[in-house]
């Protein structure tokens, strides 16, 4: 895999987010609580661009200790990216579906150098080294 720069760290709002486009798939990079995030831009349900989605706090539910529903709350603490096509929703930090753990967004290793984001390319698409400069 190879390395390529896609932005600087003092780009992103936090928490926020951006796509980055290559010739043959895009890459969402979040930043949530000073810490960075990157997935392959696909949702693993139908293939929608899951990381353009809204991103929201996760809805919970507060269970009294009789066990009886208190109602629901936004998280504090945990954000979601929900996919556009059909609502599924990922957990920022992991990738990972709330309700499904085999269902996730593929992370992309990212890094941080100086004020410099660095990501692994995947393999998607051609040959290594075909369409894998950003757009």
């Amino acid at each position: 895999m190879r390395q390529v720069k896609v932005g600087s760290t003092s780009e992103f709002a936090d928490p926020g987010r951006k796509i980055i486009a290559f010739e043959r798939f895009e890459v969402g990079v979040f930043k949530l609580d000073s810490e960075f995030f990157a997935y392959l831009n696909q949702c693993p349900h139908a293939g929608g661009p899951a990381c353009q989605g809204k991103m929201i706090a996760k809805v919970e539910e507060i269970i009294a200790e009789d066990s009886t529903s208190q109602g629901m709350m936004f998280s504090k603490t945990k954000m979601h990216v929900v996919c556009p096509w059909h609502g599924y929703e990922f957990d920022i930090r992991t990738g990972v579906h709330p309700g499904n753990p085999r269902a996730r967004l593929r992370k992309i290793a990212i890094s941080v150098s100086g004020d410099d984001l660095i990501i692994e390319l995947p393999d998607v698409g051609a040959q290594a080294g075909q369409g894998d400069r950003p757009t």
